[in-house]
């Protein structure tokens, strides 16, 4: 009897999970623990592996689907059984022909492709298939609908357009930023911070530490300084059981930072970052950063932040309104450094000027608070012998 393989519980809450790619193909023999598919979740690629030993006898949902966790992926066989469905197609006079037990469909798609163009009144007959052993994914239908339907689905009643799904990483980025615009009090206060001697120090420094191999950036210094200010203002390093109506004030220091990727924002954590110098949090960014635009970051890589750093600086943006990375209450984002005049002692001399902007949920804290916590953050960027010379 074939074995139905369901999607299983991925852990952290996950419900559903859009199938990337296949590893296997209908027919090819499996080891239990092998992996046989990879599956977006969350913002994470994950490899799911086969529960059981057996050959792939039906690929059951295509690239590109969502599939709830629960809902079957794929049908095994053991190989007895495989030898015994061979047999049973054998008679005393011969091999009986497969059309007379049951007609053979002549194109592969799952159940929900056929169903997609039974309503849209297409015939799957021609379209040229991209999913495993030629079958025609989702993709390849709408393809063929865009092409039947051209003049009509690529204008509107102004002009041109075109029709993106909402997939992968930008389905769950748009998903969390709703639910952190719908659940908190947003507030964001701005600064401007003198870096000039951060900057002369990363260009004395940066030649040493290149030969340890670690590319040194200001990013690790404002998250050290970010993790110095948190522990004077604690109200920004918490969460709200919205239920309990309880606010979660964490003794731990885990700061989140954005990576652009080709799929979108993704943040990892770094985690207990007050147990770790400025080069030993270099790497762990070097290092996580790159996994990120790779896809091969885990998921548990991307949970736990207590707070959130974004550097919108590196595409050139000076101040901004981020969004809370929830359930975070509190985000800094970090613009361009840039020359600026400046006044010093009562001249005015050229300084490299850091654009910063805090955002935060007021439900948890007041301004005052904020404001101190950003002015503590500036303080710690603008002589950076503070963040060696305090303790952890």
């Amino acid at each position: 009897m074939a074995y139905e393989f369901i999607l299983p519980d991925l852990g952290e809450g996950i419900t559903e999970a859009e199938i990337r790619k296949w590893l296997v193909k209908e027919g090819d023999m499996v080891e239990e623990h092998q992996s046989v598919v990879e599956v977006e979740t969350d913002k994470a690629v994950v490899e799911v592996p086969s529960p059981r030993k057996g050959h792939v006898r039906k690929i059951l949902r295509g690239e590109g689907e969502i599939v709830n966790v629960g809902e079957p992926l794929m049908s095994i066989v053991e190989e007895g059984e495989v030898r015994e469905e061979r047999r049973e197609s054998v008679s005393v006079v011969g091999v009986l022909p497969e059309a007379e037990e049951e007609p053979k469909e002549s194109v592969l798609a799952t159940p929900a492709v056929r169903a997609l163009a039974r309503e849209k009144g297409i015939s799957l007959e021609g379209i040229r298939g991209t999913g495993p052993r030629g079958s025609i994914t989702r993709e390849d239908l709408l393809a063929a609908l865009g092409k039947v339907a051209e003049a009509a689905e690529a204008a509107d009643e102004f002009g041109p357009v075109e029709r993106l799904p909402m997939r992968g990483v930008r389905r769950t980025i748009a998903r969390n930023l709703l639910k952190a615009h719908q659940m908190t009090v947003c507030v964001t206060g701005m600064e401007e911070v003198d870096v000039t001697e951060l900057w002369e120090m990363r260009k004395r420094e940066d030649k040493e530490v290149t030969a340890r191999g670690v590319h040194l950036t200001y990013f690790p210094f404002i998250v050290k300084a970010v993790q110095h200010a948190l522990m004077e203002h604690p109200m920004l390093n918490a969460s709200v059981d919205e239920e309990g109506e309880t606010i979660i004030r964490k003794k731990y220091y885990n700061i989140g930072f954005a990576v652009d990727t080709p799929d979108g924002l993704i943040v990892p954590v770094l985690r207990n970052v007050e147990r770790k110098s400025i080069i030993e949090l270099a790497a762990e960014l070097q290092d996580m950063a790159e996994r990120a635009r790779q896809r091969t970051i885990t998921l548990q890589e991307l949970k736990g932040s207590t707070f959130t750093i974004t550097n919108y600086g590196q595409f050139g943006g000076g101040f901004s309104t981020p969004i809370l990375n929830y359930p975070d209450v509190a985000i800094l984002g970090c613009g361009r450094i840039a020359d600026r005049p400046w006044v010093v002692d009562g001249t005015i001399v050229i300084r490299k000027i850091l654009p910063i902007s805090l955002t935060f949920d007021h439900r948890v804290t007041d301004g005052g608070d904020a404001t101190r916590f950003l002015s503590k953050t500036a303080r710690y960027l603008e002589d950076p012998a503070l963040l060696f010379i305090e303790s952890k």
